[in-house]
């Protein structure tokens, strides 16, 4: 196992290897990569603020504007407290091609269109990776411990990620399930209601049952096969 695929206890360096069990390894490296709580919900509230604006005011300008100033406001405290940006940056990115969708064709609907895509594409990534046993939860654990494919040596971290990558998968999923025939029938409250309601409870949801899933998850590790060559 490469070094870099490391975490720590105690205050000391220890190799995977030396890890209690699968749990502790990929909670420690899952809450890292997703920005902890913090990091979650900034990713979220811009889209909140377009949802619930839009179901409030119909209005799709200032429906576009009150996510941005949102967005700009976590930024800028994020600037002053000299932290990570890239959460908030994220968001900024998808206002930006929301409202360039909707504001080309002038459909209230068409802002909802690049999250469909995103989902469905989300989906299908998220799905084809477990299917292949390279899911991607296990990417996302080695891209923060400098490893990116160390993770598959252990078949434990393998079937628990490939979990873990299922249950991310769903909620994208049962929204392009949703919402994609309201917005083909172009009910534009109904969306807004059900990307409202299926946005962040589902992602709630989800990662609570990722939770659940750790918690239950003791397996000890087992030493990764020797390396090729």
């Amino acid at each position: 196992m490469a070094a870099a695929f490391e975490t720590t206890r105690s205050g000391e360096s220890a190799s995977v290897e030396e890890v209690a069990t699968v749990r502790s390894l990929v909670a420690g490296q899952l809450s890292k990569a997703l920005g902890g709580k913090r990091g979650i919900v900034e990713s979220a509230v811009p889209t909140l603020g377009f949802t619930v604006t839009w179901v409030v005011s119909h209005d799709l300008r200032l429906s576009l504007v009150v996510p941005a100033v949102l967005a700009l406001v976590l930024l800028l405290i994020r600037v002053v407290q000299r932290s990570t940006v890239k959460f908030v940056l994220n968001s900024l990115v998808g206002i930006g091609i929301a409202a360039f969708f909707a504001l080309r064709s002038g459909r209230a609907e068409d802002a909802f269109l690049p999250g469909l895509i995103y989902n469905a594409g989300y989906a299908l990534v998220l799905g084809g990776s477990a299917l292949v046993r390279w899911p991607m939860i296990g990417f996302v654990i080695g891209s923060v411990t400098g490893d990116p494919t160390g993770w598959h040596r252990h078949r434990q971290v393998v079937s628990l990620c490939s979990r873990l990558t299922w249950i991310l998968a769903l909620p994208c999923a049962a929204r392009v399930l949703v919402q994609y025939p309201l917005y083909e029938a172009n009910q534009v409250g109904w969306l807004g209601a059900a990307k409202l309601a299926m946005g962040w409870p589902l992602q709630i949801a989800a990662l609570a049952t990722m939770g659940w899933v750790l918690g239950r998850d003791d397996t000890p590790m087992e030493p990764a096969p020797p390396e090729a060559g």
